[in-house]
Order: structure tokens, then sequence, then C-alpha cells
């Protein structure tokens, strides 16, 4: 028998997809694998098993492989988990940061259909926000249809087995459709958790069980809802709030199985002709995906959370949601008018007709917003005194590349190279690189593409690299300290991204970098690989992520090409608060004075020294935080392929010495929400 003892590092736990990724794994190899967790055992091949673990981050769990293949198994899964279990730096980010609904002419929330107060209007109920937006309609109450299992209907141990067999085949074909339909739309990252869905509806360990009860005479129905009850239960009971939330998938997929059983119509409820806003104590991620858009225009759920799966669906879907609003959203009549605010979390009940017609106004001036940003996505983001902002894109890939091209990006302020080395067991060639590189930089045209060199760590460890257990890997060897202690990794890159650089315009950025003297070794090592290929130079700047580089900016300046402001690592190092945390994530503000005085300190540097600084992190694409970005000197905003259109908007109705007095406001402020209470109603041109 083979055992090893391992840390799980993935910032949630072993939750949905990394578990998935474990089992499938695990189920190559012939050996019998189980997981250990303090006293709980889990089958190392069965999902269900695997979730009821409760592995949160920072887990050990000890993993024992006995069989025939046992040395292969053990060596892969120990690999694997290192590796992160296929989630990368986006995968394992917290729940996302929605964009506001904002009038980019005077900068209000137009998501606030009604201003909020110390205390709760009387007709007002508050929830959790789930996905943001304004939906404004009649209620209804969406109610599954109770299914009764008779047992007198129950056949021979068999036919039993045989209609369980077929309703499981059926339900994998409809989760298939599900999978395909999300994947061919807008939430193609999302059809992932149907892939989940189909992993928990074809658990070994679950179905062995199942047909267990079916030879000792109990009906299909009756098994198969009584054992994925009390699976529920179980993983409902984990403290982990993204781990328990697990558990609606599993009645997600219990449900349609036993519902094809009982012959009840497919989803199990059966919508109003015309458009509501639906109310329920919870709706399955399978609902959430199948619900028509032209009778659905948001909707409240009494239960459920922001990270759930049918969360992340509403968001993907556009869908307004709020989440957690208390049972007293289960009261409310149906066809009660109700105004559903998904950026606030409030649920307006039978609203005056002023405030009705406020919502709408906003929500009228947001789409036509929206619609217009994108129709003039190509056009410069100027401010309305002729200053301007680059406005490009962060990517993780070719497909990224021509996706931020058509929405109007003027080039690559980040292009993450961390998926050419994940998922893998030895690191890409230099050729491969080479290949991605140039096809990338092909596509944009010549426009500028930022290339970070590799960014891997502690938190986000290769299985080809061994590092040492760091007790804080955000502390440990990562970005360019683990690069140039490991110049196998480093040198190939950079030879590829030189000869790369013949077909287009990349810069070269550096990852983490501290101290003046990494800076230093880091260009050496690009002077000299560039004279070997008998390259052209290229550009070369540093992210500012962590503190002392923002303080000793003054000193970097002269030394680089530019800077690149990595918002979400300098506001946790700033804070000290990591930005993964269940309960600090929240609190872990960019535009908290001491990060923005960074920011403010490395501008002034950049261009005393003139240099240019960008912004690349969550940060470029908040509404609020754009005119204070302007206004403190930033050059360019790099954010996501689908913000390009909006931030570009917003920026051309900006005025620069007034985002410039904000600016200066802000610095002065006390608190992250004094400075979001400043930008309200000053964010655009005066």
């Amino acid at each position: 028998m083979k055992q090893f003892d391992i840390v799980i590092q993935n910032p949630t736990g072993l939750h949905a997809r990394p578990a998935k990724v474990f089992v499938n794994l695990a189920k190559q190899f012939k050996s019998d694998i189980r997981v250990l967790h303090g006293e709980k055992k889990a089958n190392a091949k069965s999902m269900i098993s695997m979730l009821t673990l409760g592995a949160e981050r920072g887990s050990l769990i000890s993993v024992l492989v006995d069989g025939e293949d046992e040395e292969l198994a053990a060596a892969e899964l120990e690999a694997a988990i290192h590796a992160g279990l296929g989630e990368d730096e986006q995968q394992t980010a917290p729940v996302p940061t929605t964009e506001k609904a904002v009038d980019r002419r005077d900068g209000k929330d137009l998501s606030q259909a009604q201003p909020a107060a110390p205390s709760l209007p009387d007709n007002m109920l508050k929830g959790i926000p789930a996905a943001p937006g304004l939906a404004i309609g009649p209620l209804f109450q969406l109610e599954r249809s109770e299914l009764t299992i008779l047992e007198e209907d129950c056949g021979s141990p068999s036919e039993e087995q045989a209609r369980l067999q077929a309703a499981i085949e059926k339900a994998r074909a409809q989760l298939m459709l599900l999978h395909n339909q999300l994947q061919s739309g807008s939430a193609r990252g999302e059809a992932e958790i149907f892939e989940v869905h189909l992993e928990l509806l074809d658990d070994a360990e679950l179905l062995d069980f199942i047909l267990e009860k079916i030879q000792k005479g109990t009906s299909a129905a009756q098994a198969w809802q009584s054992t994925i009850e009390a699976r529920a239960q179980t993983i409902a009971s984990l403290k982990d709030p993204l781990l328990s939330a697990r558990a609606a998938d599993l009645h997600d997929v219990g449900y349609r199985v036993l519902r094809i059983l009982m012959g009840v119509e497919e989803h199990g409820y059966v919508l109003p002709e015309h458009p509501v806003v639906i109310v329920a104590h919870d709706i399955s991620p399978s609902d959430t995906a199948s619900l028509d858009r032209a009778r659905v225009l948001g909707f409240c759920t009494a239960a459920g959370g922001p990270t759930s799966h049918t969360a992340i669906i509403a968001r993907a879907l556009s869908l307004p949601a709020i989440v957690s609003a208390g049972p007293a959203v289960l009261d409310l009549e149906n066809e009660t008018l109700v105004i559903l605010n998904g950026e606030d979390g409030t649920l307006t009940i039978n609203p005056q007709p002023e405030v009705v017609e406020k919502a709408n106004q906003a929500q009228r001036r947001w789409l036509a917003q929206r619609s217009a940003a994108r129709e003039n996505a190509a056009e410069p983001a100027m401010t309305q005194d002729g200053h301007c902002i680059e406005v490009v894109a962060n990517i993780g890939g070719l497909g990224d590349a021509q996706k931020a091209l058509a929405m109007g990006a003027e080039g690559v302020g980040l292009l993450r190279t961390e998926f050419l080395f994940m998922d893998r067991t030895d690191p890409p060639s230099e050729q491969e690189q080479f290949e991605v590189y140039r096809d990338i930089a092909q596509a944009l045209q010549d426009q500028p593409v930022i290339v970070r060199t590799l960014d891997i760590g502690g938190d986000k460890p290769l299985p080809y690299v061994k590092v040492p257990p760091e007790n804080n890997p955000f502390l440990g060897e990562r970005g360019i300290r683990l690069c140039l202690a490991r110049p196998e990794l480093f040198r190939p890159q950079l030879r590829a991204i030189l000869r790369a650089a013949e077909y287009g315009t990349l810069r070269i950025m550096l990852p983490m970098v501290a101290d003046i003297s990494e800076l230093r070794e880091a260009r050496a090592l690009v002077e000299e690989l560039r004279l070997e290929l008998k390259a052209r130079p290229v550009e070369i700047g540093i992210m500012i992520e962590v503190p002392s580089a923002a303080l000793m900016a003054d000193i970097f300046a002269p030394e680089i090409d530019f800077f690149s402001i990595g918002t979400n690592d300098l506001t946790q190092y700033t804070l000290a608060m990591d930005r993964m945390h269940p309960t600090l994530a929240s609190k872990s503000d960019g535009l908290h004075p001491a990060v923005l005085r960074l920011i403010s300190r490395t501008a002034q540097a950049a261009h005393k020294a003139g240099k240019w600084v960008g912004v690349c992190g969550e940060l470029g694409a908040d509404p609020q935080a754009v005119p204070i970005l302007v206004g403190l000197g930033v050059d360019e905003l790099s954010v996501s392929v689908p913000a390009i259109p909006t931030v570009k908007a917003q920026i051309r109705t900006l005025n620069l010495q007034a985002a410039q007095t904000t600016a200066l406001q802000a610095l002065g402020c006390s608190t992250a929400a004094e400075v979001r209470q400043l930008a309200q109603p000053v964010s655009t041109a005066s």
C-alpha cells in the first residue's frame, strides 16, 4: 500500500470542480483509493463521498492507494493536488464583483430604484445580492410538484433496476443538453456546473447502495429518494458554506431522476404566460439554466447563497437575482407588483407609481447606455476635455485575444501565461510557447500585448516544480522569485517571448517584484538571451503588487519601461486581508485610501521619469473607481473582455480636472466606504 499526506491548497477547498477532477483521475487506476480527513473516510472514485469529507483550504488529508498500479496512482494523484486539481487563478477567485448599473452622464447608481435608508420601509424585504440588474413585474410563487411515491407500484427487483437505469440515461441526456446550451451561449464557463451534475449522476458508490436497496424489495423511486436525501443532508451539514452549498446540486440531480421515475413533466412546474418575477424557497441550477427568459424577469429565493451554482448561472445569464431573503417572501401573493434589485438585494412590494416610474427610467437608461457602449466600442476612450486613456484587455489565450479585439480593446494589458503551464506533468517547450505568443501577437494586429511571465508559486503549484511546504504561500516563493530560482522554466519562456516579438508588439511584464535586485537580475537575463537570439529590444515593466514596490516606485521608475498595478494583490497585501477569505473578501476593497495612496505614489514616480502606468486588477472595471484612477494619473486600464465597452463609455463622460479633484479628496478619506460615497455623485463630467 502507498500513502501520502498532503495539504489542500485550493482557496475554496475540495468543492465540486476540483473534487470532480480528483475523482476522474482516481477512476483511471485499478487500485482501491481511499481519502482520510480527520475521522472521515471517502472513496476517491465517488464524487459524493469526496464531497462529504468537507476538506477546506488548509485541510490535511491522507490518500491511501492499494493495488497493482498503486505507485503510479499515488504519484499522479499527489501531482494533481499540487497542481490545483484543474483550478487556475480565475476559477479560484471569490464570487465575482458584479458591475454596477451606472448612469454614465451623472454617475448615479441606476440599480438604486429607491434610495437606501438606515431602516427598510415596511414594503421592502432584503436578501443577499446574487446577480445585478432590475426586474419590475408581477410576482409568481414557483412551486415544484410534490412527488408522492406509492410502494404498491413497486415491481420486481429486475424491473425496478431497469426503470432506474432508464431514468438515469434520460437524465444524462437532459443534462448534456443543458451543458451544450450554456456552452454555445454566453455562459460557457458555467457549463462546467453540469459536468459536475453528470459526475454526481454517475457516482458508482451511490448507485451500488441504491441497487442494494432495490434487491431487498424497495422500489427504484423510494431507494433513489431516500439515498439522495441522506447524502444531501450530510453535505449540507458541512461547516464550509461553499461545500455545504453543493447539497443543492445533489438535490437537483436527485429530483431530476425522481421526476422521470414518477412520470412528471420536465420541469415539475408551470409558468404563467406573461412575464413574472419568480419567488421560491430555492431554485435549482438546472431550473435556473432552463428558465424561459421571455417569461422570467428575475428571481428571489428565501434560501440559497451567492456562492451557489444557481447564483453563478444567474450572473452568467444576466438574470437579476436575490437569494436568502427569508421565509417572508413565500407569504407574498401571486401577481403582487414588485421591484427586484439585484444590486442591493432589495425586493420592493406594491411600490408607489412614482417609484415604479423611476425604476423603469433607470432600467431603460442602463439598457440604452449598455447598447450604445457596445456600438461605440471601437471609438477611443477620451475624456470630454481631450485626455486619452488606453483601455486594454486581460486575457488567458488566443480565443480571448480575438474577442478582445472585437470588443474594442486597444491591446492586451495582461496576458496570463499560466494556462500554458497548468494541467500537465511537464513544462511547455520553448517552441510551444513561441507559437502561442506569436499567434496572439498576430491576432492583435500590431496592437501592444503585455506578456506576464510565469506567475506561479506556493498558492498555485505545478506538479513538476518541487517547492517545499510553506506556512504562508502568499508570502513564499512565487512570481519573479520562483522564476529566477528556476532558470529551466524562465529562460525558455523569455526566449519564446523574444522570438515572438518579431511578429507583433510584445512587452514583458515581471510579476511580484518586491526588490530592485529582482528587476536587475531579470533584465540582465533578458538582455543575455536577446543578444543570443539577435532579437530586437522589447519593453520591460513590472507589476506593482506589493507595498514595497509602490513605496520604492521612484527607485524602480528609471529602470523600467512601464508599471502595471495589480490591484487585487496590492489590496490584500496592503490591508493584510486574504482576498480569498470567505468573511474578509468583502472588506478587501481596492478603493481603501491606503491602496489609493500607493497607486498615487506609483503614478507620480512613473510620470516624473517619463514612464506610463496601468492598472490590471478588478478595480479597473469598477465604475466608482474609474474616475478616481483617471484622476490619480493612471494611463491605461486593463479589464476583462466584456467590460471593455462600458469602461470606455464611462471615460468618455469624464472631465479630467473634475476627476483629479475627486481623486485628491479620496486620498484624504478615512475608509473605503467614504471613498465610495464620495465617488457616487461626482464620477462624471462637470
